[in-house]
Order: C-alpha cells, then sequence, then structure tokens
C-alpha cells in the first residue's frame, strides 16, 4: 500500500510534504491524519529543518475532513465527539508549533479543513484555478479546525463573516484581495517556484528567522510597546551570533552569506 504522505527533504533544510492520496483529493483520512501527526513530530525536533511546504497530489491540494469519517458515529455524545474532534484538530494543526517557517502551496481546491490547514501555514501560494471555500454550514454543521481564527486572522473579520456564512468558493486574484494566498503562480512550474522562495527563506539566519516566526505568531504583538519590548530582546540575541558577523562580512564582499545557526 503506498504512504498516504510523502516526506522528501532536501540539502537546504527545506522539506515538503506530499498530502498523497490524490483519488480522494487528499482527504483527511485516518492514515494520512496519523502519517501527518508522526511527519510533524519527526520535524520538530529535526535540527537541520529550515522551512517546510506543504502541498498536494493530483488536482487538488486538500478536500478536508474525511466524509465517511466525519458521519461515522451518529449516535455517539456530544463528549465523545468533542474528543474525537479535538485530537483530529490538535494533529493537523502542529504545524502551527515549528519553530520554522512554514509555505503552503495550495495546488487546488483546499476545502473546509484543507482551507484551515493552508491557513495554518505562515505563507500561502496557489495556482490561477485552486479553489478555497469553508463549506461548512452548507454540510450542516459549525465551522471546525480553528476556522473561526484562522480565516478572520488571514482575511478579517467581515470577509470571514461572509465566507462562513455562504461557503463560497475564491480564486484567483481575489483569494490575493482577500488574504488568502500571498501570491499567485503559473501551473506550470509552480511548485519549483514556490521551492525557489522555500530555499530562500531556508538560505536566511535560522536564529533571526525563528525569532521573527515567534515575533509574528497569532497576529504578532498585543500592542506597540510589547512590540519594542521583544525587539529589545530578541535584537540583542541575534547580534552576539556569529551569523551576524558572517552576514555583515558577506554583504562587504558582495557574496551570499553562510549561514550556521550559531
Amino acid at each position: 500500500m503506498t504512504a498516504p504522505l510523502r516526506v522528501d527533504r532536501s540539502d537546504g533544510g527545506v522539506v515538503v510534504l506530499t498530502l498523497d492520496l490524490p483519488d480522494r483529493r487528499n482527504a483527511m483520512t485516518p492514515e494520512l491524519t496519523a502519517a501527518w501527526q508522526a511527519a510533524i513530530a519527526d520535524l520538530a525536533v529535526d535540527p537541520d529543518l529550515r522551512c517546510v511546504v506543504v502541498t498536494g497530489a493530483g488536482s487538488a491540494f486538500c478536500a478536508g475532513g474525511d466524509v465517511g469519517w466525519i458521519g461515522a458515529e451518529a449516535d455517539a455524545s456530544v463528549a465523545a465527539l468533542r474528543t474525537r474532534m479535538m485530537r483530529f484538530y490538535r494533529a493537523w494543526l502542529g504545524i502551527r508549533d515549528l519553530e520554522v517557517p512554514t509555505i503552503a502551496a495550495v495546488n487546488g481546491a483546499a476545502i473546509g479543513a484543507g482551507l484551515c490547514l493552508a491557513l495554518a501555514c505562515d505563507v500561502r501560494y496557489a495556482t490561477p484555478d485552486a479553489r478555497f471555500a469553508a463549506p461548512f454550514t452548507t454540510l450542516g454543521m459549525h465551522a471546525g479546525m480553528a476556522a473561526t481564527w484562522l480565516l478572520p486572522e488571514a482575511v478579517g473579520v467581515p470577509a470571514a463573516r461572509e465566507l462562513l456564512f455562504t461557503g463560497r468558493a475564491v480564486a484567483g486574484e481575489e483569494a490575493v484581495r482577500l488574504g488568502l494566498v500571498n501570491r499567485i503562480f503559473a501551473s506550470e512550474g509552480f511548485l519549483d517556484a514556490v521551492l525557489e522562495v522555500a530555499t530562500n527563506i531556508a538560505a536566511a539566519a535560522p536564529v533571526a528567522t525563528r525569532l521573527t516566526k515567534v515575533a509574528l505568531a497569532s497576529g504578532g504583538h498585543a500592542s506597540f510597546e510589547a512590540a519594542l519590548q521583544w525587539e529589545g530582546l530578541a535584537l540583542p540575541i541575534t547580534l552576539a551570533t556569529d551569523d551576524l558577523q558572517e552576514g555583515l562580512a558577506a554583504a562587504r564582499e558582495r557574496r551570499p552569506p553562510r549561514f550556521t545557526g550559531h
């Protein structure tokens, strides 16, 4: 049986996670969920990790939760269903806990929980025909997998209301304008274009990059003063690294820096 998740590593510290159930539009089956959770756990302790890219095999990014699994326990209690769903949410949203930048390479439809997976990544790129939708209420259910946090964080509350109330699909430049994605890349050579960005991110100073991710987590700082206080600590940490000296030397010598994370 083919593994439902492919994990590809590069020498530069970029890891590509490919949801590999194209016949099921990469729906989040129990098998894929288990493989995903194991992969994220491995990446969390990988000292060489610099950037993670998530994409889907075939024509879809991720169709969301497996419908058969979602409706499989109609007679279960609310408490039992809550326990099951919270395990599912935390498994997939574990990507938010990685200390390195994460990129969603949305090659096709990102629906429901699949949209939330894309939104859980730090940066999102898409093909022109990739579609984004949160059709929870049209299926008779409340939004899940932190959709009511992730969508407003990306697009603002008014747009999130419309997308969650109507379940309508968004694509192309509208997705960029709303903030669902950062940029659109052509379908031909799409993953190569995303990997070029990932490689550039991976080549930056690791300590500085990880601290920047912490600074911007969950929508950024609570206040202007909180930002200043954080930067007053985080910047001196990077000033004390060997990577700072390497970065300055590389700038003077007009060559690419060779950062080590020290």
